[in-house]
């Protein structure tokens, strides 16, 4: 049996709000405190009005300094700019769910505890080897008691890690290449404005935007088979939302594509189920818009020729990853 939970969120952002979304249309989370600079009138315009995942289907009140929902859960706030001085331990919260992007060290985020944490999830790669980087469904015998920092990796890294799985389930697998098309994000420049990276230094909502990804290097670690055999790279397009990885691997074995997308519908039905879709429809970005899977394996764009294949999946980089972030919650605070 799941016992109730109180979570903490650093960083009420786009994931921090999806999070929260989440959380409190879930009947085993009572309570959800929220630490951000921001005032707590605009955080919760922001939660209220979303311009992607719609209006906030909860009514809710102002109760003394917290926001109370219709259906019991409550929302406190507090605003400090450094993880030491977060009152986690007066506002009941454990596991703190770390949404700035900033604290991704052993160091900077172990600051939380300080303040009361027990347990801490970066909604990000982590800086240092020593944090498991954890995507559900694929390694979750790293996720022990002993341990109270954990990385749920990127939304890129959960939607390939899945599809990348049941490919090495079938067969050797030689060189791997992760291409990701995904949709601009808010560290991207609203207009052309200096950056470190030249290319994203321009309009995020004009240009297709070549850079790089952090799911090469997760990807080897999470496969150490597969040690120095990814490559890959990222484009970023002009879409608020909704994102696609395609994979091209080179097997060992010359696989078919039945033999493929039977094997991807026997995971989704089973060993990944909750975690990883399947369709046969012809789906495109808008369509997996609050989608709960971190990847959704789109059968209709499979490809297989001298064991050479091409492999894809959709994923919601927003409500996908925060749903991922919620699930490794419930797991740690059950252990």
């Amino acid at each position: 049996m799941i016992s109730f939970m109180i979570i903490g969120i650093n960083g009420f952002g786009r994931i921090g709000r999806c999070i929260a979304r989440l959380a409190i249309s879930n009947s085993k989370i009572q309570k959800i405190h929220v630490n951000d600079l921001a005032g707590q009138s605009d955080l919760m315009h922001l939660l209220k009005y979303d311009s992607i995942h719609g209006s906030l289907k909860f009514s809710f009140e102002y109760k003394n300094n917290d926001i109370v929902f219709e259906n019991g859960t409550i929302l406190s706030f507090s605003k400090q700019a450094q993880p030491k001085n977060i009152p986690w331990k007066k506002s009941g919260a454990e596991i703190i769910l770390e949404c700035t992007g900033r604290f991704l060290s052993e160091q900077t985020a172990k600051d939380h505890f300080i303040g009361g944490a027990k347990k801490i999830i970066l909604s990000a790669p982590a800086k240092d080897e020593t944090i498991p980087s954890i995507v559900l469904g694929i390694n979750n015998e790293k996720i022990t008691p002993d341990k109270s920092l954990f990385s749920n990796a990127s939304c890129t890294t959960n939607c390939a890690a899945p599809l990348v799985s049941v490919i090495n389930n079938l067969s050797k697998i030689n060189a791997c290449n992760i291409s990701t098309i995904h949709s601009f994000t808010s560290v991207q420049n609203i207009h052309d404005a200096p950056h470190k990276d030249l290319r994203r230094a321009r309009a995020a909502s004009l240009s297709i935007i070549p850079t790089s990804t952090g799911a090469v290097k997760a990807i080897e670690q999470i496969f150490p088979d597969l040690k120095n055999k990814v490559s890959g790279g990222c484009f970023r397009v002009p879409v608020a939302n909704g994102s696609i990885t395609e994979i091209i691997l080179s097997t060992e074995n010359n696989l078919s594509i039945e033999e493929i997308n039977k094997a991807m519908k026997k995971a989704a039905n089973g060993h990944l189920k909750g975690i990883l879709g399947y369709t046969e429809e012809p789906i495109v970005s808008t369509d997996i818009i609050g989608s709960k899977y971190s990847s959704i394996y789109d059968a209709q764009l499979t490809s297989s020729a001298n064991k050479l294949i091409k492999i894809s999946g959709w994923y919601d980089n927003e409500m996908g990853y925060s749903n991922r972030m919620l699930d490794l919650a419930f797991i740690i605070h059950q252990k």
